[in-house]
């Protein structure tokens, strides 16, 4: 396997007023779409390429974090992160089928987690890089994160989430995935048992793994994780109540209670990433496990989906047990999550443009939800988790017919995402997950036909299962 990344035509401007992480992705998506990355070419790790770049690891796992989101690239487990999107010279020349496009020509990702980027104003945008750069350098660490972002994001909490904490609760950290890493490592310990939703988020799954915990599944269904089949004896449990990655489902408010009181009564943690949570269409609230039990619920979120991964940013709300624990295990590794995306989230909260951003984002990702759902609705397609969030989901009956229903969008133009790489273990649902947020409103509108007829009924060309 070729290693291309000592030749990568890469050039960062750090006198710009786009960020260095967008930057990183702009040049490596380039760089797959020319030629001169191809699929299965080998990309260096985030370390070593911050390390040659000069500059913050934060930068390159951001702009991983988007290529990933959008498809350009995969990680294999202990090899590498690896390019799957060859350039157009590689693909196949043979006249193409009508209706569809040559094999791996994706025109349109309709992938969830990938946020809604051009619906940034860019004038704030702006506005807030130049702020943050203005901004004096900091003359000491501050390992729990700028007390004006801290400040801000209590603020979002209450204000968008219904949490009331104080400034000296909230922890910033480097996203939802880097905080479940530092809870893995500083606050639970190798062998002890975590319970995660199953289907649930890999990256956390391996995350755990990867500290020596055991990683036990807990099946959802419409009512999110059953708080009923946490196996005893569990230390912490994982799981994602405002919106469940990936089946959609919202964790129902008796579920909340239940799940509160096994915690307490087993001492056991409960870790809330709250995917999606501030976006809810037309459900009522439903409590915050961390204003249930803030005494036994560490509460995650981020900036990725509401704003863009490029800033590298999150948060942690948590007892003071488990602050005490992530604030000392920062001190030992010497790690801190970036100032950078800090300073632009402080900007934008300080001038309002967080929140007229947020109101806008909930517009537009109603609009869109109702145009793809009463689309698949009106031709009998079944939808899960279309109440909330930014993607929804259509069942299958059969890992066959995932596979088919997957092959044929990809030989049409659109990539979806389906449900049986979401399990740790042995699949037992299966459907595509299509995320609405990351295109623009006019090419989902124009795929909608495609859909409908990709999603109705059984692909005419079913592709083998291994």
């Amino acid at each position: 396997m070729s290693h291309p990344d000592t030749a990568l035509p890469i050039s960062l401007r750090r006198g710009s007023e786009i960020p260095l992480a967008v930057q990183l992705a702009d040049a490596l998506r380039d760089a797959a779409a020319t030629g001169h990355l191809r699929g299965g070419d080998r990309l260096p790790s985030t370390r070593a390429l911050a390390g040659r770049l000069g500059v913050s690891r934060t930068v390159t796992s951001a702009a991983y974090e988007q290529l990933h989101a959008e498809g350009w690239i995969a990680g294999r487990h202990g090899s590498g992160t690896y390019v799957t999107t060859s350039p157009p010279a590689d693909r196949p020349t043979d006249d193409t089928i009508p209706g569809e496009v040559r094999e791996q020509e994706i025109l349109l990702e309709l992938t969830p987690g990938v946020p809604w980027a051009e619906g940034l104003d860019k004038s704030a945008w702006r506005r807030a890089w130049r702020a943050a750069a203005d901004s004096a350098p900091t003359t000491r660490e501050n390992r729990a994160g700028l007390p004006d972002y801290r400040a801000a994001i209590a603020e979002h909490l209450l204000r968008h989430r219904g949490l009331a904490v104080g400034t000296d609760s909230v922890l910033a950290t480097g996203g939802t995935t880097a905080a479940v890493v530092e809870l893995a490592v500083a606050v639970l310990a190798p062998g002890e048992v975590v319970a995660v939703e199953e289907p649930g988020y890999q990256r956390a799954v391996q995350s755990f793994r990867r500290a020596g915990l055991q990683v036990v599944g807990v099946p959802v269904d419409g009512e999110g994780l059953r708080p009923d089949l946490v196996p005893a004896g569990v230390r912490a449990v994982y799981c994602s109540p405002a919106h469940q990655y990936p089946m959609g489902s919202r964790m129902s408010a008796s579920r909340r209670v239940d799940l509160v009181g096994r915690a307490r009564a087993e001492g056991m943690l409960l870790i809330e990433d709250d995917y999606d949570g501030e976006l809810r269409f037309d459900v009522a609230p439903l409590p915050l496990l961390a204003a249930l039990a803030p005494d036994v619920v560490v509460h995650l979120g981020t900036t990725s989906k509401i704003l863009t991964p490029a800033l590298g940013v999150g948060w942690m709300v948590a007892p003071p047990s488990v602050t005490a624990a992530v604030l000392e295990y920062r001190d030992r590794s010497g790690t801190r999550p970036s100032p950078a995306g800090q300073r632009v989230t402080i900007e934008l909260a300080r001038a309002g443009d967080l929140g007229r951003h947020l109101r806008k984002l909930r517009r537009e990702l109603f609009q869109r939800r109702s145009m793809l759902s009463t689309a698949l609705t009106a031709a009998g397609v079944p939808l899960l988790g279309d109440d909330a969030g930014a993607h929804l989901v259509v069942p299958f009956d059969s890992a066959e017919t995932e596979l088919a229903r997957l092959a044929a969008a990809e030989k049409r133009g659109i990539r979806l995402d389906g449900l049986a790489r979401h399990f740790a273990g042995t699949p037992t649902a299966y459907g595509a997950a299509i995320g609405y947020a990351g295109c623009s409103r006019e090419a989902l509108d124009g795929a909608l036909d495609i859909l409908v007829d990709l999603l109705r009924r059984e692909p005419e060309h079913k592709s083998p299962v291994g």
